[in-house]
């Protein structure tokens, strides 16, 4: 796709300030508040956003103005990212998407989780068809002139001499204002492409939970030999997503930590669970299923995959002309000790689907 070439800026991290990086927020404004809270986000610190501020949640405006708020009053480095984009490719033009794209991809699909569908409706004007789209560009264009002039000035890249900051991938480390910039925002499956750097290149955009096939966790992946961190939690597109907020070491070299917040309710385990010894995690694009037996809360599956059985929330069941897919699932048993304190994101007559250190799966003990 033919369109801007990357914009790369230098970014200064003063070893004194403890620098923190966040990254696919979706506009799910109380996990951003929630994880820097956590954090104890304070004047002396640094936030590098990855990305993906905006789009599939109907809080994306808010979250964007609080982000906006944010730059204003600490030191914030924000990149751009493919949902952000999107806002810039609709109003200004920049790519050669059509208007049936977004009519079928992102107004028709989203509804007002889509910040166009909302910025639109606010400044007095309908996206029902592609023949509303001209109307719909100036009439956001001249109500969100702050927020679009936010987002057309932030880059793609951010580099200094021992971090290489992106939202969803690059190729290489040299010669980066020739790359394009619409390869570095939406870089699928950026950790299965093979590469290895001599900077830390940190990135989001794909929830790390789609790289594991056995169990569902939602913890910032840490590539020492192949110096990549990737830290997109999946806050807002998984059902049991969190956002991460990496912590980079003092010093290069030094150990990454990371503060996490997911907004379920909190309980502490009153039994022992011994641990799945060989779990399923089923992903976005391999969700295929069959349904052997539909429940109220659990139907019983196979996955056409892997052929393997399993429990299914009856709720993650999704039907379209190709048959049945579900939300991501998994029938991991959390190991867990008495005491424990685990994040409740279905609580069943048959158990709870729990998480524990950022990881998903069932728990068939007793919660405080």
């Amino acid at each position: 796709m033919s369109g801007p070439k990357a914009v790369v800026r230098p970014i200064c991290l003063p070893p004194e300030r403890r620098v923190l990086v966040v990254s696919d927020i979706h506009g799910n404004l109380p996990l951003l508040k929630g994880v820097l809270d956590r954090a104890g986000f304070c004047e002396k610190d640094i936030l590098i956003v990855l990305g993906d501020i905006l789009e599939r949640n109907a809080g994306s405006l808010e979250t964007l103005r609080y982000v906006m708020e944010l730059s204003r009053k600490y030191t914030v480095y924000s990149l751009l990212g493919n949902c952000d984009n999107i806002i810039l490719a609709f109003v200004d033009l920049l790519y050669e998407f059509s208007d049936d794209f977004y009519h079928k991809k992102w107004f028709g699909r989203l509804g007002e989780k889509s910040v166009l569908v909302k910025m639109a409706h606010l400044a007095g004007a309908a996206v029902e068809t592609p023949a509303d789209y001209p109307a719909a560009r100036r009439a956001i264009a001249a109500a969100f002139q702050p927020e679009l002039d936010f987002l057309r000035a932030l880059p793609h890249i951010y580099v200094n001499e021992d971090y290489l900051f992106v939202h969803g991938g690059v190729p290489r480390e040299e010669d980066l204002e020739e790359l394009d910039a619409y390869g570095c925002m939406k870089n699928d499956h950026f950790l299965e492409q093979g590469y290895s750097f001599r900077r830390w290149v940190v990135v989001g955009h794909t929830p790390v939970t789609l790289y594991r096939e056995d169990i569902p966790s939602a913890c910032p992946i840490l590539l020492h030999d192949r110096h990549i961190a990737s830290i997109d939690g999946g806050c807002t597109l998984k059902l049991d997503g969190q956002l991460n907020a990496l912590v980079l070491p003092r010093s290069p070299g030094g150990e990454f930590s990371w503060f996490s917040y997911d907004g379920f309710p909190e309980k502490r385990a009153l039994d022992d669970q011994e641990g799945s010894a060989d779990p399923l995690n089923i992903r976005w694009g391999r969700s295929r299923l069959e349904v052997l037996e539909e429940g109220p809360e659990l139907s019983r599956c196979r996955h056409l995959e892997t052929g393997r059985e399993l429990d299914v929330l009856t709720e993650f069941l999704r039907y379209d002309g190709d048959g049945v897919w579900c939300e991501d699932s998994t029938d991991h048993r959390l190991p867990v000790t008495a005491g424990d304190t685990l994040t409740v994101v279905r609580q069943l007559s048959q158990g709870t689907l729990c998480k524990k250190d950022g990881v998903t799966g069932w728990y068939f003990g007793r919660l405080a």
